[in-house]
This record gives structure tokens, C-alpha cells and sequence, in this order.
């Protein structure tokens, strides 16, 4: 399963450390880096992909509704501040999230699920721009990953992670099973079963309610839908 990707900036040492305490203890979030310097921080994130940027706001050489403004597209941010004055500001801006130090673990876990689902809502938007007549661009390990159509074997879920089976290798990338089958809405590509897309032309063959692919993966048909597969197959 893929991992949240995250960064921490904060001028203050203290704050640092408990922002980066707490983001060690939810599994699916990895710290990649921790700045003192906003403006450190500021050249990392034109050069690297990042989901969820905690900042601080009132930092020397430029503030972290500042830094936020300056990017052309931002990351999902949450602000931990001393000052609740900043909220109204901080949501106009598009924050997620506003923690009031000092921060609570629960408080933060309950800041960073708002955020999980609103990485989730993005990367499903960005998924829909990306796609084309014959690929799709999806977000896999912090970069955009170009599939081909008929490269793609089946496309398996794994809670709100996809894993996309080509015959060189698998990406995994957070979006539903749900959102890839609207948008793969093409005769190609059949859901059979809950948690598993197949590209028909990767069928290899059937036994009974299971079908076996071309790379000899085998996946059970679920009853009401092999009549449907059937039909799409051509077979009588």
C-alpha cells in the first residue's frame, strides 16, 4: 500500500519533533522531510511530489499562508499554529485542517483522516484529467506513471489503494475500485467480481466460475456476472 507523503515545517525544534512523532505513528503516513526554513521548504516542494505539507504560520522569511499562495499546485496542508487567529484565514486559503498548539494526538489523527480523504478526492480528479483514448496517467511512488490500455491485465483493490497488473510489473495508486471503473468505461475492461477489474483481451481461459489470464493469474467470477462476461466474450 502506498504511503502518504509528507513534510513538516515548523521554526520552532519542539514543534517539530511532535509533528513528527505523531506522523510516525500513523502507518499510513511517510515523513520525507522536516524544515526549519520555510523557504528551504518552499524549493523542495517545486522539486518534489509531496501529499500532505503540517506548517506552522508565523515563521521568519515567509509565512505559511505565504508559502501556501506561492504554489501553483498546492498540496493538501494542515497549519499547527499558537494562534487561533489565523483559522478563518487558513480555510479561505484552502487549508484542510487548523491544529491550536499544543496539539493533541487524537486531535491530529482526526486532521490527518480529513486529509486522507481529501488526497484521496484530488488524485481521483487528477486521474480524470489525465486520461486519454489509449493511457491513462496515474500517481504511483510521488510521480505521474503513464499505462497504456492494453498493457493493463486487471486492476485489483486493496481498500482505497489500486494495484494495476501490466505484463512487466504492478503500480500501486490510492484511488477506488469504484472511480477506475467509471472512468476505464470502455467494452475492454469488465469487473467481475468486487475487487477485480480484468482487460478481456488478457483472458486466457474459463473453468467453470474461474478465469485464468494470460500471465496465469486466476480470478473467481462472481455468479451474477458471468453471464455478462460471457456476452462480452462471444460465448454462447
Amino acid at each position: 500500500m502506498n504511503k502518504l507523503i509528507c513534510i513538516v515545517i515548523d521554526d520552532e525544534p519542539l514543534g517539530r519533533v511532535v509533528i513528527e512523532t505523531f506522523v510516525k505513528e500513523i502507518p499510513y503516513l511517510e515523513l520525507t522531510a522536516s524544515f526549519e526554513d520555510p523557504v528551504e521548504a518552499l524549493a523542495y516542494l517545486h522539486n518534489n511530489a509531496v501529499d500532505i505539507v503540517f506548517s506552522d504560520i508565523q515563521m521568519p522569511k515567509i509565512s505559511g499562508m505565504e508559502l501556501l499562495r506561492s504554489l501553483v499546485y498546492p498540496p493538501v496542508v494542515i497549519f499547527i499554529t499558537a494562534h487561533r487567529d489565523f483559522a478563518l484565514d487558513g480555510f479561505e486559503a484552502g487549508v484542510t485542517d487548523y491544529l491550536v498548539k499544543p496539539v493533541r494526538f487524537d486531535r491530529f489523527l482526526k486532521a490527518v483522516n480529513r486529509a486522507k480523504d481529501k488526497v484521496t478526492s484530488s488524485q481521483i480528479a487528477i486521474l480524470q484529467q489525465q486520461i486519454h483514448t489509449d493511457r491513462i496517467f496515474i500517481k504511483s511512488e510521488g510521480k505521474l506513471v503513464k499505462i497504456l490500455f492494453n498493457e493493463i491485465l486487471y486492476i485489483e483493490a486493496q481498500g482505497d489503494y489500486l494495484k494495476i497488473i501490466i505484463s512487466s510489473g504492478s503500480f500501486t495508486t490510492q484511488v477506488t475500485l469504484k472511480a477506475m471503473e467509471e472512468i476505464l468505461n470502455l467494452p475492454n475492461f469488465f469487473r467481475v467480481q468486487r475487487s477485480f477489474i480484468l482487460n478481456l483481451e488478457a483472458v486466457r481461459s474459463i473453468n467453470g466460475n474461474t478465469v485464468e489470464l494470460t500471465n496465469g493469474k486466476s480470478i473467481t467470477i462472481a455468479l451474477n456476472k458471468k453471464e455478462e462476461l460471457f456476452n462480452l466474450l462471444g460465448i454462447k
